[in-house]
């Protein structure tokens, strides 16, 4: 049940503001508390969608209730009431992290839109929980062999900093794993996370995809468009296949690198961009630079931190948990019950030889959990793994 709650030493504010609540929230939980100490305690002890508190009261005063419940419950959001006299330490607990403020004798319209507003917040503040975990689940990264803890150490040293980082590693390897983590791990966790596949865009598109475009620019280009660039202001771009980005794209990529500033197809007009750009791809890069085919320049400003993705051949030890992590998951997304996998049916998918690595492991994990039995044994791995 929702639960909402009043700290405020004076008895009748207290039944003016739980009526107030009460009729507005029918299916809220109001709870009182008679002093600043009393208030505490019950944050200490309960999780509440929004707290409304007094400043001036006997035994610990608001400000200090406030102070103390950002350490423990930072989440939750606080409406400060300020009598007279009291409106600079009203708007100096904002500075500490309460939501708004309401002043004695509360305005019926004022005291209802600054509850319902800290409700919204608290209520997107949890759905964005909901929704990191989520995408932290799917973008998890499995494995303790050494070169997978090596990726895990590099990115915990690399993400808080702004560093480019390019990671390279053959298809179905995880690098888009190691780009999300990267990105999660950051300053930039709560902006945008952009990817974009440059393999899969036609090459005349990419700098309109990447850049946006103006109206008229270009046939088909019926209105003005942002591009991903723009999209990812705040956050992360994530420039999946890089490798396979034109010449021209490339040179404008890097100016971006270079200005932090994009401009349009078919506009003059500067546009500046705060993004932390994290490139990976397939190709050899070096080998690319000698062909003509990619950009040293451009090579150099994204390979600041390099990171290199082991193919699945190059950590057999992993494969029993990622074995394991794939049945849960799988169990999950079919609603159906989670399948053993037996010993000699692991081992032999151990020395199989992964030309899809971790894409193309999951894929049989799967295709064994709906054609093999409760036990996957080593017969079903030969009969419904085969290549």
């Amino acid at each position: 049940m929702s639960r909402i709650l009043i700290v405020e030493d004076e008895a009748a504010i207290r039944r003016v503001l739980t009526k107030i609540i009460s009729n507005e929230y029918k299916d809220y939980q109001i709870e009182e508390a008679e002093d600043g100490a009393m208030g505490y305690h019950m944050i200490e002890k309960a999780d509440y969608d929004l707290v409304l508190c007094d400043i001036k009261m006997p035994k610990m005063d608001g400000v200090e209730v406030l102070e103390k419940a950002m350490k423990i419950k930072p989440e939750t959001p606080f409406i400060m009431i300020s009598g007279h006299g009291e409106l600079e330490t009203a708007v100096n607990s904002m500075r500490l992290g309460a939501y708004d403020y309401i002043s004695k004798p509360p305005d019926l319209n004022r005291l209802l839109n600054a509850i319902r507003n800290a409700l919204d917040k608290k209520q997107l503040v949890t759905e964005n929980k909901i929704l990191k975990s989520k995408i932290n689940k799917n973008t998890e990264m499995i494995g303790e062999s050494k070169a997978i803890l090596k990726i895990k150490n590099i990115i915990d040293k690399v993400a808080p900093t702004e560093a480019r980082v390019l990671i390279t590693g053959p298809n179905g390897s995880g690098k888009e794993l190691v780009a999300h983590a990267l990105h999660y791990q950051s300053q930039r966790a709560n902006g945008p996370m952009i990817e974009v596949n440059c393999a899969a865009i036609p090459s005349e598109l990419i700098e309109s995809e990447l850049f946006g475009h103006m109206k008229g620019s270009f046939t088909g280009a019926n209105k003005d468009r942002a591009g991903k660039f723009e999209a990812a202001n705040g956050g992360t771009i994530f420039l999946d296949e890089v490798g396979d980005m034109s010449l021209s794209a490339q040179a404008k990529v890097l100016r971006v690198l270079q200005e932090n500033k994009i401009t349009r197809v078919g506009s003059d007009k500067d546009i500046q961009v705060d993004v932390r750009v994290i490139a990976a791809t397939n190709k050899n890069l070096q080998k690319e630079i000698d062909k003509g085919r990619f950009r040293e320049d451009l090579y150099h400003r994204l390979a600041v931190i390099l990171i290199e993705v082991p193919s699945l051949n190059e950590r057999p030890e992993d494969i029993s948990l990622l074995i394991d992590y794939f049945v849960k998951r799988i169990a999950e997304e079919q609603g159906v019950s989670p399948k053993q996998f037996s010993e000699e049916a692991i081992e032999l998918l151990k020395n199989y030889q992964w030309t899809g690595n971790i894409r193309e492991l999951r894929n049989v994990v799967e295709r064994l959990m709906i054609l093999g039995g409760q036990v996957i044994s080593l017969e079903d791995v030969q009969l419904f793994a085969s290549k």
